[in-house]
């Protein structure tokens, strides 16, 4: 069993690099497709999760330090206030906010809201419907200016130590006021409520604060995770490349293997086997491939022993027939002149006729089975020499009497040199004559032309032509079914044996119908300027 090593990729038969690469690249873009989307997966529930916990820290700490400050401010207000009152409790908030830069206002019993600035933006009606219904503190973000705010809508409470409920706007009653709120988080656009009431809160005062603010620092946060998740991509897709660019290898590998083992045994080396290391898919298609391997192996010799026996038994059979057939064509000479000189009886004579056609047919076929045998066995001999193929055509057409006979006619209206073996493309010459007089119809032509460095030679009869179903079969061995021609009775080995003389000379032979009807062969041969070893 043959092992071997995988070969450099530019000694490897047939290596056409781009496919495998092309492979690869699949493979890259593919890893680096998920890894980039789960480190954007990655990225995007952590920015979530982060932006999220960014905001509700803002409101959380908004809301606690705006319930601070009223329950500081809101007892010493008058009930019920006047628009001053409510303008001096807002700038005192305005004050009171720090860094934060609150802008207040203050309504009551659902009035407008009034602020001590004048750039205080809006209060959403829905901040204030929310608190109203609610009776709770409310938080919303919103745009405004083209920033980001939040608004805060905080009821005031009374308090209630003892239990009683004192719905009296007095002054004395203002004074025991808290703010009793609460803070919730929402999402962006969304109001949300304080699910939670203070325990020590009392009947609403019908006071209500609103506070705004921009969240440009928190928007500034939420850009720096942004800032920060795309600049760790790019080194992110960096690194999944490194892995990436081995998973691809340790991919391709067997997959070059497997190639180069295919390419070995397309070329004819069947006893080409893989090493199979491993348990995954293509361990498992590596050692189906040795088996494939090794069915063809076993199967092409048993081909080979068996055409070999064939060839062998042809060349056996046609050797110890060439001597018998040999005694008894002598035989069938002596008859023949017997039966020319009119000394046998009329019975007589019709069978030593047939007789002597039939082993005249048998010496035929025994010459060509020895003629194919040299072919299947590479030792058929050629001998080049420089000729006139016009010359060539006519001693074939002399040689076998054709040369007067109407049936063919000759076209040889110019030189046409080339180096071949004449007996060779003589027998090529005869069988394609042969076969046009035996299956088509006169005249059969024969004529001879060059095409630049070749010569063409063509044989067309005016018959019927060849069937379509047998234009590929017909220079196969043996073959003669032919329902649009009469029964042959040659042996069908005249047109393979021609084929093969025709390559020995390196030309070709195909065959085809004209379209008028008939069949023409056609011999492709070398000049004799084109052809090898000649000056």
């Amino acid at each position: 069993m043959k092992r071997f090593r995988l070969p450099h990729r530019s000694a490897a038969r047939g290596f056409r690099p781009h496919a495998p690469r092309g492979l690869r690249v699949r493979l890259v873009v593919a890893f680096l497709l998920a890894a980039a989307f789960g480190a954007l997966l990655t990225a995007g529930l952590t920015f979530h999760r982060a932006r999220a916990a960014i905001l509700d820290r803002a409101e959380e700490t908004a809301v606690a330090d705006l319930r601070t400050q009223l329950d500081s401010l809101a007892p010493d207000l008058t009930l019920p206030p006047t628009a001053e009152d409510l303008r001096g409790l807002t700038r005192q908030l305005d004050q009171a906010g720090g860094a934060r830069a609150w802008h207040a206002s203050a309504s009551y019993r659902g009035g407008e809201p009034v602020s001590a600035s004048s750039g205080t933006p809006p209060v959403p009606d829905e901040l204030r419907r929310a608190v109203q219904d609610s009776g709770r503190a409310v938080h919303q973000r919103t745009e405004h200016d083209g920033r980001p705010w939040l608004a805060l809508g905080m009821p005031v409470a009374y308090t209630d130590d003892s239990g009683d409920t004192d719905t009296d706007a007095d002054a004395d009653a203002a004074k025991d006021a808290g703010a009793g709120t609460d803070a919730d988080t929402s999402a962006d656009a969304d109001t949300s409520t304080d699910a939670d009431t203070s325990t020590d809160a009392g009947p609403l005062s019908g006071l209500t604060v609103y506070a705004a603010f921009p969240l440009d620092d928190d928007r500034a946060d939420i850009d720096a995770l942004v800032t920060a998740a795309e600049a760790g991509a790019v080194p992110a897709l960096a690194l999944a490349l490194v892995p990436a660019l081995f998973a691809a290898r340790s991919v391709l590998r067997p997959v070059r293997r497997l190639r180069h083992g295919a390419e070995r045994i397309a070329a004819g080396e069947l006893d080409t086997r893989l090493d199979a290391s491993g348990r995954d898919e293509l361990a498992d298609l590596t050692r189906s491939f040795n088996t494939m391997a090794e069915t063809l192996e076993r199967d092409a010799a048993e081909l080979r022993r068996l055409e070999a026996g064939a060839r062998r038994f042809a060349a056996d059979v046609a050797h110890e027939l060439r001597t018998p057939l040999a005694a008894m064509a002598a035989v069938t000479e002596v008859l023949d002149e017997d039966a020319a000189s009119g000394v046998l009886p009329a019975d007589t004579e019709d069978a030593v006729r047939l007789i002597s056609e039939e082993v005249r047919a048998l010496a035929r076929t025994v010459e060509d089975l020895m003629e194919v045998s040299r072919f299947d066995a590479k030792a058929a001999p050629v001998h080049r020499e420089d000729v006139d193929l016009r010359t060539l055509v006519t001693k074939t057409l002399q040689l076998r009497g054709w040369a007067q006979d109407e049936r063919v006619r000759a076209d040889l209206p110019e030189p046409a040199p080339g180096r071949v073996d004449p007996r060779r493309i003589d027998v090529v010459l005869g069988n394609l004559v042969a076969n046009a007089l035996h299956h088509g119809r006169p005249p059969v032509t024969v004529a001879v032309r060059v095409r630049g460095d070749r010569v063409r030679v063509t044989v067309a009869d005016r018959g019927p032509g060849i069937p379509d179903e047998a234009l590929p079969y017909v220079f196969d061995r043996f073959y003669k079914a032919d329902a649009a021609r009469p029964r042959s009775g040659g042996s069908g080995l005249g047109l393979a044996i021609a084929q093969e003389n025709a390559a020995l000379n390196d030309g070709s032979l195909t065959a085809a119908n004209l379209p008028g009807g008939g069949a023409v062969f056609t011999l492709t041969l070398p000049s004799a300027a084109s052809s090898p070893g000649t000056t």
